[in-house]
């Protein structure tokens, strides 16, 4: 009978254990395309990433670049203070989006151009992402909505 229980015992601890091997794979490969990486344009600069990385690019419109192509595409750069990078996007942009405005960018860094799926804006004139705001205060670049009110 010990034996017995014993055998039992131990055939309960390993199903559990490849349960649990297992569940952490399938775990591991649903999140694999979920998890998007931020990166300022400095970042972007310094160490650019392979073309089959999906991340996030953060910073201000840079003043002077946003063209609208042919269809849908727009083209304009990203920017933190330290580096600039070429955005291109095909689709309907955010109502609040416009040059000097702060925006977030999901897509590929393919051939020195950010390949943008999509695009999100700030939804009120002091609103910016937070991952935006942590980059443009690691170049010493950032204004807080309330010293951008006042020097107005």
């Amino acid at each position: 009978m010990k034996g017995l229980k014993k055998r039992r015992r131990v055939q309960v601890i390993v199903v559990m254990a490849v349960a649990l091997a297992v569940s952490t794979t399938l775990v591991g490969i649903a999140m694999k395309d979920g998890i998007n990486f931020f990166r300022s344009p400095a970042q972007v600069a310094e160490a650019p990433p392979s073309p089959a990385e999906t991340f996030r690019i953060g910073g201000l419109v840079e003043e002077g670049t946003l063209a609208r192509g042919q269809g849908e595409t727009i083209r304009f750069n990203v920017t933190d203070g330290a580096a600039s990078i070429p955005v291109t996007y095909t689709g309907v942009l955010p109502d609040l989006f416009g040059e000097g405005e702060g925006m977030v960018g999901t897509g590929r860094y393919i051939d020195g151009t950010f390949e943008a799926t999509e695009i999100l804006a700030k939804h009120d004139e002091t609103y910016m992402p937070a991952e935006v705001i942590d980059a443009l205060k690691e170049q010493g670049v950032y204004q807080p909505p309330d010293a951008a009110l006042a020097t107005n």
